[in-house]
């Protein structure tokens, strides 16, 4: 399901999907959620798509954060649901089988923040601002912005930000490894593309297993080293594999199909 919120453009097997609410500086409301959850899953298994693109519409904002409005009257278990159903719908973009880049075209903030880092790579602009100022309306993130953060630019500096509210601009963001390129203004999806059509030359089950392997880390449920060697001997044994290794030795462009 699309709506008016998440326009969707496609090229070379890559989507680019822009949070149309530049009015609301692109604030991630139901509607908006509805979108991306819609396109994550009918698209889980398709390696037909080689990658998405997460942006917003205008100059202004990414995602300046949720829309507050939709938070008025909640209780807490309201509350509970809600922030359930983002953090449900951004580890759908996390363990997504293609690489998911945010290109940060100006505010991330809040939501907008979490949802860049639900993203497997962050592309800033250079006026891009990150934050997570949730305390500023007494309370916390709600879409896994506390525990990503962390896993990002570390402790310290992740507890002074979720307490301060302060934002920080796209090169203190690019020495905190929160993001991982800053470019010109108006030149984030250009680069966000150019990564992705280098990601797309590459054999599928590998890049899918690769996105696994890394999110294991992380999963305090898995044994990311037992992973890995599950998932070697799983893209070995593959159609994938066979073909990489004889247009090796062939010296010619490999012809993946993701079996």
């Amino acid at each position: 399901m699309t709506n008016e919120f998440v326009k969707i453009e496609k090229d070379r097997g890559i989507y680019t999907l822009i949070i149309n609410r530049p009015e609301a500086l692109n604030a991630l409301n139901r509607s908006v959620f509805d979108a991306l959850e819609s396109f994550f899953k009918e698209n889980l298994d398709n390696f037909d798509v080689k990658g998405v693109i997460i942006t917003g519409a205008g100059e202004k904002a990414f995602v300046a954060g949720a829309d507050i409005k939709e938070f008025l009257g909640l209780d807490a278990k309201g509350g509970s649901e809600l922030s359930k159903r983002g953090q449900d719908i951004f580890f759908m973009i996390e363990n997504f089988h293609a690489p998911v880049i945010a290109a940060v075209n100006g505010f991330a903030l809040g939501g907008g923040c979490e949802l860049t880092m639900a993203c497997h790579i962050r592309v800033a602009g250079q006026h891009a601002k990150f934050g997570q100022p949730e305390v500023n309306l007494g309370l916390v993130p709600g879409y896994g912005g506390s525990q990503r953060l962390i896993q990002l630019i570390g402790k310290g500096k992740a507890t002074e930000m979720l307490l301060t509210a302060d934002m920080i601009n796209a090169e203190e963001a690019l020495r905190l490894g929160l993001v991982t390129h800053v470019v010109e203004s108006g030149q984030e999806v250009t680069k966000a593309m150019d990564i992705l059509i280098k990601i797309a030359s590459k054999g599928p089950l590998a890049v899918k297993q690769s996105i696994q392997l890394v999110n294991a880390y992380f999963d305090k449920t898995q044994d990311g080293f037992k992973r890995e060697y599950e998932d070697f001997g799983l893209t070995i044994g593959s159609e994938d594999s066979k073909e990489g290794a004889l247009a090796f030795v062939e010296k010619r462009k490999a012809n993946f199909k993701a079996k």
